[in-house]
């Protein structure tokens, strides 16, 4: 898992997208693995490329956001990290495949009250 952190936050676009499909997919329905990724410090680095990334490297990281969220400490964390924001912003005018990631990623967050809160205060749900 370290690697892959590594990449997340050093690689190129290609690579940064791969490590965080991996990260994803490592995280998928393994709660062992959400927690490693997350105690590997994978979530701010996360939560940067879904805001400042290529968008291939947007949508693999909010695929990633999505799994680990499945964690409730995590999606504590990821909120902390800023992470509701970017995801927000991805769901209304990401590419097609990351806003529908965002979107699970968010319903994944929303499993939280406070995140709930968070997630309408960054404008998920219209006026």
């Amino acid at each position: 898992i370290p690697p892959l952190v590594e990449l997340v936050k050093t690689g190129t676009d290609y690579a940064r997208a791969a490590a965080a499909g991996a990260l994803g997919s490592l995280a998928s329905e393994n709660g062992d693995n959400q927690v490693a990724i997350a105690a590997a410090g994978a979530i701010r680095p996360l939560v940067e490329l879904a805001k400042n990334g290529t968008d291939l490297v947007k949508a693999a990281a909010a695929g990633a956001l999505t799994n680990l969220a499945f964690n409730a400490d995590n999606s504590v964390s990821i909120a902390a990290a800023r992470g509701i924001p970017p995801l927000v912003e991805l769901a209304k005018n990401g590419t097609v495949g990351a806003k529908e990631a965002a979107a699970r990623a968010l319903a994944n967050l929303a499993a939280n009250a406070d995140n709930k809160a968070s997630i309408a205060a960054a404008g998920a749900i219209p006026p």
